[in-house]
């Protein structure tokens, strides 16, 4: 797929207080655009709401950060726009009840209604449906997951996704906006060997593609820019207090159904 040059990320001392004492604290690191980086440490230790202080979703107490030379938390909403989530349990969690096509179909309308240009709204019909499509194909291609082989093709619910299937519709989801940055949390939860190998290629991949990616893990592999957080971490990233994560994606309306058929889904 065509790939923009990924987002140098930065952290000088970067830390995360909340109600409950520091999430993360004294992060420092730097990682060029198109880099591997992987948050390395133990469930609990912060490496989420790290995660979302360097995507624009979490305000930092101290320290300095930079993600696609954008300040953080100062320019946090541009970081937002530059920085795409994949799966953040709470935050942009995959909707069980919905088929790998209605979560496509979503993202596409969402992407189109929200971030397009204008000029982009003012096209043919003819034109947004081939547009989206290519979209949608792009990064099913660049997530490695090809819906015919999927039990039900398209129409396959996500509570009938296997755990890698489903991390690679979450990485697909979020491609097709064509972020500079891409977070994965959890990348190496419930994945037997074989399949977290299958993971991190397909994370490498996206960052040889140019696109930084971000990943949130128990053990990071040799070659990623490596992020450690510490045990004494102590806070789910709902009970930090500062700026909200982002709300995940909201259900099709009334109104999503003639641009749902516009990305060329069955």
């Amino acid at each position: 797929m065509d790939s923009p040059h990924g987002a140098a990320v930065t952290a000088e001392g970067l830390g995360l207080k909340g109600p409950r004492g520091w999430a993360f604290r004294d992060v420092t690191f730097s990682a060029a655009p198109g880099s591997l980086i992987a948050v390395e440490g133990p469930s609990g230790s912060g490496r989420t709401c790290l995660l979302l202080a360097l995507t624009g979703r979490m305000r930092p107490t101290e320290g300095e950060a930079t993600t696609g030379g954008l300040r953080l938390p100062r320019r946090a909403a541009a970081v937002r726009r530059v920085a795409a989530l994949g799966p953040v349990p709470g935050v942009s969690e995959l909707d069980p009840s919905f088929t790998v096509a209605e979560h496509l179909r979503e993202r596409a309308l969402l992407q189109r209604r929200f971030d397009g240009s204008p000029r982009a709204l003012l096209r043919p019909r003819r034109e947004r449906v081939a547009t989206a499509r290519a979209r949608i194909d792009a990064a099913l291609k660049a997530a490695g997951l090809d819906p015919a082989a999927l039990p039900k093709a398209e129409r396959t619910s996500v509570r009938d996704l296997e755990r890698l299937e489903a991390l690679r519709l979450s990485v697909a989801l979020a491609l097709i906006g064509r972020p500079r940055l891409l977070a994965v949390d959890d990348t190496d939860l419930k994945l037997s060997d074989s399949e977290r190998a299958e993971a991190w290629e397909l994370l490498r991949s996206l960052a040889a593609d140019g696109t930084t990616v971000l990943a949130v893990c128990s053990q990071a592999p040799e070659d990623a820019v490596i992020v450690r957080t510490g045990a004494a971490g102590a806070a789910d990233p709902t009970d930090i207090t500062g700026e909200p994560a982002s709300p995940a994606a909201p259900a099709p309306d009334e109104g999503t159904a003639d641009a749902f058929a516009e990305t060329g889904h069955a």
